[in-house]
């Protein structure tokens, strides 16, 4: 899920049936679509921010718009990415780039919002949340009277090859699927959920069968990934620390919402065991994922200005020690993957925008 106005509002990324398995045919919405750019690769560089001594030949990849999510394939050849063409209208869609920002299309059916791709299947297939069933019109944007607020939408998981064919459906509950992420042996889907009535996270299979909640928490458990090794997860959650914070939570999920302005990072082991906290920082702490040697985990924070979408990443250590601001720019900086081999940085920022509230893709050489 993301980070609305001030970031983005569509997702980062109960007492119904389980989900169900992958159906075998593709769905009627799934028809392959159109929007291909056959663009060149990016020429477009942009000089690091001072501070900024991680980075070097940082890469513009997109232009215009919100893009943001964006992650590698399993070989670091590709992107799969949300893009939203105006950032104060339409809804985000999933597309596809080659890691130089080159030949970017869409695969998902251009219908409903669309958020937090992967790839899956030995990079073959693609993976994404869709509203679309519920409704293939655009959602309407949360009551912010209520402050500020994240939706929890109807959103499904599907999965398609990469042009955008064989669509098929891998939950079907009816309530907020999203926050997907694979392990590294190809098998396991971590995701976030609303099925059972709380935001929980849960696994799966990558045909949707086998789903297994592992958190059991009152509050927001959300945005997961797997360790390199596969034996430990690492995300964010907001727990309630009050009867009035519980009350709140309580009552904005009963209008399927979130307040997610105070998030702190969690490690446990793959099954959800054995929990413990990395951060106590404050602020909005989200988007971790670990270094490929796992000695490390990258994340996004506006502890610094907690009432801000001032957000930059952080390095931290496993244990909640040896805290390292990355970036400094002053806007918005997130979504941070490393590629596979440790040697580039992806990430979203508002930096070198075409417009004011525009979000891109970057790419730059990792220095450690």
């Amino acid at each position: 899920m993301a980070l609305a106005s001030l970031i983005r509002w569509t997702p980062l990324c109960a007492g119904v049936a389980a989900c169900a398995g992958a159906s075998s045919a593709a769905t009627s919405a799934g028809a392959p679509p159109q929007e291909r750019l056959n663009n060149p690769a990016s020429q477009v560089y942009v000089q690091p921010e001072a501070g900024e001594t991680h980075l070097r030949n940082i890469r513009q990849l997109t232009f215009g718009g919100n893009n943001a999510e964006a992650y590698f394939s399993a070989d670091g050849k590709k992107i799969v990415y949300q893009w939203q063409h105006k950032a104060d209208e339409g809804c985000d869609q999933e597309y596809i780039m080659n890691v130089d920002g080159s030949d970017i299309r869409r695969v998902s059916n251009g219908r409903g919002r669309t958020t937090c791709g992967a790839f899956i299947d030995h990079d073959r297939r693609v993976l994404y949340s869709s509203t679309f069933k519920h409704d293939p019109a655009c959602p309407p944007r949360p009551d912010m009277s209520k402050g500020y607020v994240w939706p929890l939408g109807n959103l499904e998981i599907y999965t398609s090859k990469l042009d955008g064919s064989d669509l098929r459906q891998l939950t079907d509950n009816g309530h907020y699927n999203a926050e997907t992420t694979l392990s590294p042996d190809g098998k396991t889907l971590i995701f976030t959920s609303t099925k059972d009535g709380d935001i929980e996270l849960y696994t799966m299979r990558v045909d949707g069968s086998e789903v297994k909640r592992i958190t059991n928490r009152v509050g927001y458990d959300g945005g997961a990934w797997f360790s390199p090794d596969g034996k430990k997860i690492i995300w964010r959650a907001a727990y309630p620390k009050t009867a009035a914070d519980t009350a709140d939570y309580l009552r904005l999920l009963g209008e399927k919402l979130v307040r997610p302005a105070r998030t702190e990072l969690y490690i446990a082991d793959a099954d959800g065991s054995h929990q413990t906290q990395v951060t106590s920082l404050g602020g909005a702490n989200f988007a971790p994922i670990f270094s490929p040697d796992m000695k490390k985990i990258i994340f996004s924070s506006n502890y610094e200005q907690p009432r801000s979408g001032a957000f930059d990443l952080y390095l931290i250590n496993p244990d909640g020690t040896g805290l390292e601001k990355i970036t400094t720019h002053p806007d918005f900086d997130s979504f941070p993957m490393f590629s596979p081999d440790g040697r580039k940085l992806l990430w979203a920022s508002n930096r070198n925008g075409k417009n004011k509230g525009d979000t891109n893709v970057f790419i730059a050489d990792w220095v450690p």
